[in-house]
């Protein structure tokens, strides 16, 4: 095997792929439920899944009533299982079954772990309706009442009870536990504990009829027990093929990964269905290490989590090119879906006004100085800072706008910085900050003072001092806060200028918002009615603009800016990628990579998010990918922390973080990023 194909391979980067399989069943027929079972079994394996769920009783069918006491019948089942325990020999997936067992005289209701010509376990339900239309007591006997906890079946020593968690030893964080229906309805699942003691694959065998609005209710429980239990959680309820007697089935099958719906049957097929979908261990592992009251759980419930039985077994997955399945999102911080963009949008900017009038009230000031540019993130600060003066019911004339132009700033970006205040009916002022840089220039011996075309970095920061050093003597001056305007990807990169500079401010709204966010949040509020028709004009315009801190002259005509920001660091829709995936979850840059490619190699697969035109719409190399990860892992790690370390206040936004120091993020400033560059080395430059 080459490592481009290890490198495109779903179990490379800590993910797993399951089925969850709805067979067409028959009552009272084994022998041809048996075979269904094998034909999904087979399907699921050649789509190279780890584990198939089927439903509560498959091999029996649920609906048997009073026919589970016929010994016919229970032979037949148990012939069965001894089929699909054969078949399971030439197929790589762990199979969990439904089927009914007698065990020391009491009938039970159990889940079979099935893997490589072996039972692994047997599960028996534990709570057992009998309520309305259920009337489980009267066929089956709780698991919690058998003494034994190992059954002798098919010729193996069999392990069982509810307290089983199947192991993958070759697959990291590959732990599986299974439980029956009803046992999710109670108010303490026997996976919860499960959960604390390492599974992280979590899977219901269920029956579960069919009734008006049941479908979203078991939505709900499956989306709320993987939440809680930071897990994958894999639902499959009975179907086709069950007696309709009294009751109706509809076959839903769901996959859930800590609270996020990844696949949802289509409920009510006249044939067997099958479920795929690729679960993040690795991320869940993650999400589970970093929360301490997980592990608080843990240790309160120490004496029920220490007897649950792991149960080992080898899975062998395919080392071959193995594609990811599940859509990777371009825009981590921007939903595609329309209506989840909208809220997030709302919501976003309604915290970031909240924590600004908060900190105006506080403090006792009601004026604001803000440096507007034209440019995205000083057009967003501004707005942000427009509305909340609306809240406060103080005028907009309360905001000190000041466009502050030097040696590179292109007439558009004036334009617009100007329009932009007017339109808002800000107090706007424009102060020509070139007699002040060239003081300093010549003060400092730059060879920029003495004629030379020297636009160095000192060059630039003289600049982004001098507009920082003037906001703060005019806030003073007029008993005001500064209001920051960097984005957290800036602040990532340590892209801003330290100090007096652009990094600092009296509060910030921006810092936990990252750019691709502001230029959707910007569109999102020109679509709104909250300002008027020129505010919206304008908006759309300054979000088509070349992002530039317009530092360095350029030969052409001033019209647009010529110093393009994204040719130094990298296009800001990888790099907010990159930064999402690397301090929300703390994965490897290889990991990284593999979603990014994922994500950005194929402009023409995948939802984009609608405020993204079409021109827009970008797609990326492996190569260029692992170019820019390693540009954002060197300034990241390396270079930009001491930066971090001494931000000024503002509202954390999103679970996506903040890298505020008194928050999400604390680090040192004399860290080594070889360990991250080293790992970008081995990262195939194609496929």
């Amino acid at each position: 095997m080459n490592k481009n194909q290890s490198f495109n391979n779903i179990y490379t980067h800590g993910f797993a792929r399951v089925a969850v399989c709805i067979p067409e069943v028959k009552v009272a027929d084994p022998a041809y439920n048996s075979d269904q079972i094998i034909e999904l079994a087979e399907r699921a394996a050649s789509e190279n899944a780890a584990v198939c769920l089927f439903p509560e009783l498959c091999v029996s069918a649920y609906s048997c009533g009073d026919l589970f006491h016929q010994d016919a019948l229970l032979d037949a089942c148990e012939e069965a299982l001894d089929k699909i325990k054969s078949a399971s020999k030439s197929l790589r997936p762990l199979l969990l079954v439904g089927a009914p067992l007698q065990v020391e005289g009491a009938l039970y209701n159990c889940a079979l772990a099935i893997h490589n010509g072996h039972i692994l376990g047997s599960v028996p339900k534990t709570f057992l309706p009998n309520y309305r239309e259920f009337y489980e007591k009267r066929q089956f006997a709780s698991g919690r009442d058998c003494l034994l906890n190992e059954i002798e079946l098919l010729g193996e020593q069999v392990p069982f009870g509810a307290d089983l968690i199947y192991n993958a030893v070759d697959v990291k964080h590959l732990r599986i536990h299974s439980e029956i229906c009803e046992d999710l309805w109670t108010p303490i699942p026997p996976s919860t504990y499960a959960a604390l003691a390492g599974a992280t694959l979590l899977t219901n065998l269920s029956a579960s009829n069919i009734t008006v609005d049941k479908a979203r209710y078991r939505r709900d429980l499956c989306a709320r027990q993987s939440g809680a239990c930071i897990s994958a959680y894999l639902y499959a309820a009975a179907g086709p093929g069950e007696s309709t007697t009294d009751l109706a089935w509809d076959g839903h099958g769901l996959i859930f990964e800590n609270d996020k719906l990844l696949k949802e049957a289509g409920r009510f097929t006249p044939e067997a269905d099958l479920l795929l979908a690729d679960i993040d261990l690795e991320r869940l592992s993650q999400d589970r290490m970093r929360l301490t009251s997980f592990h608080d759980s843990v240790s309160m419930h120490r004496e029920q989590v220490a007897k649950v039985r792991r149960i080992d077994f080898t899975l062998n997955p395919v080392e071959a090119s193995l594609p990811l399945l599940r859509e990777a999102d371009r825009f981590p911080f921007v939903p595609s879906d329309s209506g989840d963009l909208d809220t997030r949008c709302y919501e976003t900017y309604n915290i970031q006004i909240h924590g600004l009038k908060k900190r105006l009230t506080s403090s006792g000031f009601t004026k604001l100085v803000v440096g507007v540019s034209g440019g995205l993130d000083s057009t967003h600060a501004l707005i942000v800072a427009a509305k909340t003066m609306d809240r406060m019911d103080l005028p907009r004339a309360n905001i000190l706008a000041y466009t502050l132009p030097a040696y590179a700033t292109s007439s558009k970006t004036k334009s617009n910085a100007h329009i932009l205040m007017e339109s808002l009916g800000v107090t706007a002022k424009e102060i020509d900050i070139e007699p002040s840089c060239d003081q300093m220039l010549k003060d400092i011996e730059h060879p920029y003072a003495r004629g030379e075309e020297v636009y160095d970095v000192n060059f630039e920061n003289v600049q982004a001092g001098e507009r920082t050093s003037h906001l703060f003597r005019l806030a003073q001056q007029n008993h005001a806060l500064v209001l920051g305007t960097g984005d957290l990807s800036e602040i990532g990169l340590g892209w801003m200028t330290y100090g007096v500079g652009d990094h600092m401010s009296h509060y910030n709204v921006n810092s936990s918002v990252p750019k691709t966010l502001v230029q959707h949040l910007i569109r999102w509020i020109a679509d709104q009615d909250e300002f008027e028709s020129d505010t919206r004009k304008v908006l759309v315009d300054i979000v088509d603009t070349e992002i530039s801190p317009e530092l360095v002259p350029g030969e052409e005509d001033g019209e647009q800016p010529s110093q393009k920001t994204e040719d130094k660091i990298g296009p800001y829709e990888l790099q907010d990628f990159n930064l999402y995936w690397i301090t929300r979850y703390g994965v490897r840059p290889s990991k990284v990579a593999f979603l990014a490619y994922n994500a950005w190699h194929d402009v023409s697969k995948g939802r984009w998010p609608s405020t993204v035109p079409e021109e827009s719409r970008n797609e990326y190399t492996l190569k260029d990918i692992k170019h820019w990860l390693e540009v954002y892992c060197y300034r990241f790690f390396k270079i930009s922390q001491f930066k971090r370390s001494a931000l000024p206040d503002g509202p954390k936004v999103g679970s996506g973080g903040s890298l505020s120091p008194r928050g999400d993020w604390r680090a040192p400033s004399d860290a080594e990023a070889e360990v991250w560059l080293q790992e970008i080395k081995n990262i195939p430059s194609e496929l």
